[in-house]
């Protein structure tokens, strides 16, 4: 999925009403700029009368930049009600990563973006753990130590304060999406309604699904035949929100408890990496309590 072009493109996604001549006006207005389409992508969701769609254009063909490009398409997107954003392949987005003490995912995505495999900026990572410090610090990367709470009576205020923290330090470095990878602590509802659509996470999801800490002795003990791992959005309702990717293994009764943890983490690394890419691409639209993703 995707293609790695190293040329300047604006993409252009847009949410609206499904209504004739959506793709018309739209590429219409791009040919009549000279705007050269590099790849185009809809859906119309028959469901909810929803339309979307996904528009790469090469900069140069263009007479201008982005901020002239979204104000000449602004009465094109008002008259179809359009949800839209503009973004510039140029402008890397910053990424933060949360991280706890397990440093599978981190290490993958931390490994595709020094090899310029994951197009983004990562401006620091927080731990509620000193664990990871010298492996993130190695990369260059600055390491925010925010603690989480600790059992007892000042945990609720010590929670919010922590969360404050993380979404102090988001904001100060002008971060666009927040990556949860293996960060074993809830998020709060106020910080998920804040950055709705832009906090990742993974999750070791099985069918059927266990909780707790020992997810993979769960499954072996059950005798599971599948297991696999989800990349979602972040939502108050825990583990419920958009789904952006996942992926399942086979596995028999052969596998013991550590191999069904060797494998489900290789998953994780994968749907995380995966979902985030398509994050990065702006290949993933939200549709209500789903997510449209473009190819």
């Amino acid at each position: 999925m995707g293609h790695n072009h190293c040329m300047r493109r604006y993409v252009l996604t847009i949410t609206c009403p499904d209504r004739i001549g959506i793709v018309a006006a739209v590429t219409g207005f791009i040919a009549g700029h000279g705007g050269s389409v590099l790849e185009a992508a809809q859906h119309g969701d028959l469901s909810s009368g929803m339309f979307f769609l996904r528009i790469e254009v090469t900069a140069e063909s263009l007479p201008f930049g982005p901020e002239r490009f979204r104000e000449a398409f602004a009465p094109v997107a008002e008259e179809f009600a359009m949800e839209w954003h503009l973004t510039d392949t140029d402008r890397h987005k910053r990424v933060v990563l949360l991280v706890s003490k397990e440093d599978h995912c981190l290490a993958d995505l931390l490994h595709r973006w020094r090899s310029g495999d994951l197009e983004c900026d990562i401006p620091c990572v927080i731990s509620n753990h000193e664990d990871l410090r010298s492996f993130v610090e190695w990369h260059g990367i600055p390491f925010p130590y925010v603690p989480g709470p600790g059992a007892g009576a000042g945990e609720p205020a010590q929670k919010a304060a922590a969360f404050d923290e993380i979404g102090r330090i988001f904001e100060a470095e002008r971060a666009d999406v927040m990556v949860l990878a293996r960060y074993m602590q809830i998020i709060p509802p106020s910080l998920c309604d804040r950055y709705g659509g832009r906090i990742i996470n993974i999750h070791h999801s099985f069918l059927p699904s266990f909780a707790g800490s020992r997810p993979y002795h769960q499954a072996f003990a059950r005798g599971v035949k599948l297991i696999g791992a989800t990349c979602h959005y972040v939502t108050a309702d825990l583990d419920e929100g958009p789904i952006i990717e996942q992926d399942t293994r086979r596995i028999d009764h052969g596998d013991s408890p550590e191999e069904l943890r060797r494998v489900g983490r290789d998953i994780e690394r994968t749907v995380l990496a995966r979902g985030l890419r398509w994050h990065l691409e702006d290949r993933v639209l939200r549709n209500g309590s789903k997510t449209i993703v473009f190819g």
